[in-house]
């Protein structure tokens, strides 16, 4: 565990408690190598943005030329994964853990994750080795004290601290969102033309970062708030698309996604920027905001479900005359990857003690290796659903729409047994050969076993958890009860 002394820094804890070792849930640490150059990072990270919302990953009627150029120009990752909620998604990706085992305030468990003050993100681990880290965009990971970017590492913040609004307010004026220029406010946005500004806004902070950063090593965290609803595109993109309002609104994410790539060229640095884009989770549920929402064709599901559509994201990566041109990689990779992946491309470390579930992915990307990534964990809220490895994935028995998803409209399908896919030939989870394969559910049940003593599930909290207040554990137990409610049981 960590904790932050009087000078506000955060450090490793001297007692460490042990650390139970399997395959998906590992310490990682790395020791610095030599590097031409530190590479600048540009990571553009979109809100519910689907699996087909884009050209590159088959979108039918949406025109995205400058993500096919990134496309052309790097590689295309097919088995990419975020996690089901933007809340959760973005802790994971700013700590490389799993959001059951991130460190919260009174030792709690949000819906939304809020990022306890001691937890360390990326932007703190990059710092030591002379690195200016900007968020620009949605934060989402917590509002009190000691949770804000400027607190969590990063050196400048332009962006809302929550989401872009409230699903009951789809078709009100009143869109209760706050745009921040570090800690003033710049302005409140309660129209859909003030929500058409933001992408625009975005971009506009995102390539003055870069201009003005250029001759030292940068992170740039650019999370937009698009597509998440309420929808705003500006006058320059609204009624474009072929695929109505929700295409205009991607299509001028596309344009933003052309402004950086251009700005890193006009400046020479685009040979030194690792440029990723990718999305926190699958496209919204359709049914609550009409055609507001996305698609994750041809895969199942979307947002807030474990089904291959609410977490398989896309993602493109671009370097320059660093990665494999035109390419696209199959290895199952995540979010919770960036962690450790640019602590190593950037010679950073982080503390020994500290245990995450991300792996350094620099070699696949760089050198096209494998994956060592064993497994991956769905869990919704706290719920263990499922687990894949790199061909199969085994989902568990659950209801149908447990308490924490009560405002869901949509009925979410309830699985009665347990169920086996081959993913490599079934990524649309049709074909049930759990009977066929007895020997692989017998070995994935067992991984989700390790999952639960390591992380936790609904009804446990795992011995990898994080706590760092002096309020009792139970705290956090009871929060999983208090979600999960007597609809737990099937």
């Amino acid at each position: 565990m960590n904790y932050k002394n009087d000078d506000g820094m955060k450090h490793t804890h001297l007692f460490v408690s042990i650390i139970i070792a399997f395959t998906s849930c590992n310490k990682t640490t790395f020791q610095s190598e030599e590097l031409p150059k530190k590479p600048n990072i540009v990571l553009i990270f979109t809100d519910d943005l689907g699996y087909n919302d884009i050209e590159p990953y088959g979108a039918p009627r949406i025109k995205t030329p400058n993500l096919n150029q990134m496309a052309s120009e790097g590689i295309k990752f097919t088995n990419f994964y975020a996690q089901p909620l933007c809340g959760p998604s973005r802790a994971a990706l700013l700590t490389g853990s799993y959001p059951i085992r991130i460190g919260e305030p009174q030792n709690k468990k949000n819906f939304h994750t809020q990022l306890h003050p001691k937890e360390i993100t990326i932007a703190e681990v990059l710092k030591p080795q002379g690195y200016t880290s900007a968020c620009i965009g949605k934060w989402h990971a917590g509002e009190g004290p000691g949770q804000m970017p400027l607190e969590q590492g990063f050196d400048k913040f332009y962006g809302t601290p929550k989401y872009n609004g409230h699903t009951k307010l789809i078709n009100s004026s009143k869109y209760r969102c706050t745009l921040l220029s570090n800690t003033d406010t710049v302005m409140k946005i309660n129209t859909v033309e003030e929500m058409g500004l933001l992408t625009g806004l975005y971009t506009q902070e995102a390539t003055s970062f870069i201009k003005k950063n250029k001759d030292k090593p940068f992170f740039l965290y650019l999370a937009h708030n698009m597509p998440h609803v309420p929808l705003g595109a500006s006058k320059k993109f609204r009624g474009k698309s072929e695929d109505g309002f929700y295409g205009d609104v991607i299509e001028e994410l596309d344009w933003s996604v052309g402004e950086v790539l251009k700005t890193l060229k006009k400046e020479g640095i685009e040979e030194n920027t690792l440029v990723i884009f990718t999305s926190d989770n699958g496209p919204w549920i359709e049914d609550i905001i009409g055609d507001h929402g996305g698609s994750a064709y041809p895969l199942r599901g979307n947002k807030t479900q474990t089904w291959e559509g609410g977490v398989r994201v896309p993602c493109i990566m671009q370097w320059k005359g660093k990665l494999h041109e035109g390419t696209t990689n199959t290895e199952l990779l995540t979010t919770l990857d960036f962690f450790p992946t640019f602590s190593k491309l950037t010679q950073s470390s982080f503390p020994e003690a500290l245990t995450i579930d991300g792996i350094d992915i620099s070699k696949v990307i760089l050198e096209e290796e494998k994956s060592e990534r064993q497994y991956f964990y769905y869990y919704a809220y706290t719920h263990l659903h499922a687990i894949r490895d790199k061909e199969w994935k085994l989902i568990l028995p659950r209801p149908a729409k447990p308490k924490f998803m009560k405002w869901a409209k949509r009925k979410i399908d309830a699985v009665h047994e347990i169920k086996l896919f081959n993913l490599l030939i079934d990524k649309e989870e049709k074909n049930n050969v759990a009977n066929q394969y007895p020997e692989k559910v017998k070995e994935l049940l067992a991984a989700m076993e390790d999952a639960r003593i390591e992380l936790g599930d609904q009804d446990r909290i795992g011995k990898g958890a994080r706590f760092f207040d002096e309020a009792p554990k139970t705290e956090r137990l009871k929060e999983y009860k208090k979600f999960m409610g007597e609809e737990n049981n099937l």
